[in-house]
């Protein structure tokens, strides 16, 4: 588990953590007994915010960089993203990007932190689920993201579940929603994980 800078330290602090924390798991692949070409990452809500920015705006390291692990690709090989914030459009979380960009953030910095603005053709294979009754999150977050990865013929799982609240973790109250979980470990089986 990540723990990555938030407010009310903001971007890119936590962007970096996560770059960070992708190069260290690599640097110790074989120490750790994982397989450096298998490096999932996954979010929920505003979580999945992060994770999603990593998986749009990761980068393949600097082999200039001082700092060996500065040298390391970032990219993570798979995004897991749970009702995440993916949006900064219409219907963006406000809070989060409150929190992640300041109380009057520019129109180029939303457009940054719009998601589906950068995913292409290196976007990592994804995995997303979303209720149409989140509340908090908008079920447009994932749609959007998962049109954007469409039209970029990349890999993705969307499961939309037409009932639950936001922030239900592995749902394991709701028999139905916490399917989700071994939906997406047999779409990582299926991609050879």
């Amino acid at each position: 588990m990540l723990q990555y800078r938030v407010a009310p330290n903001q971007h890119p602090a936590p962007l970096m953590d996560a770059k960070r924390a992708i190069r260290i798991v690599r640097s110790r692949a074989a120490q750790w007994n994982v397989d450096p070409e298998k490096i999932a990452i996954l979010g929920f809500s505003a979580g999945g915010h992060l994770a999603g920015s990593l998986a749009v705006h990761w980068d393949e390291g600097d082999p200039q960089a001082a700092d060996p692990l500065d040298r390391i690709s970032a990219r993570p090989d798979a995004a897991v993203l749970c009702y995440a914030v993916l949006s900064a459009g219409v219907h963006r979380h406000a809070g989060s990007f409150r929190n992640l960009l300041g109380p009057e953030p520019s129109s180029e910095m939303l457009a940054f932190m719009s998601l589906e603005n950068h995913v292409d053709d290196r976007t990592p294979p994804t995995f997303l689920w979303h209720t149409a009754a989140d509340a908090g999150v908008p079920v447009e977050n994932s749609l959007v993201f998962a049109e954007a990865l469409s039209a970029h013929k990349r890999p993705f799982e969307l499961h939309v579940y037409p009932e639950g609240r936001h922030g239900l973790g592995l749902a394991p109250d709701d028999p139905h929603l916490a399917t989700w979980s071994e939906l997406c470990a047999q779409w990582l089986i299926g991609m050879g994980w």
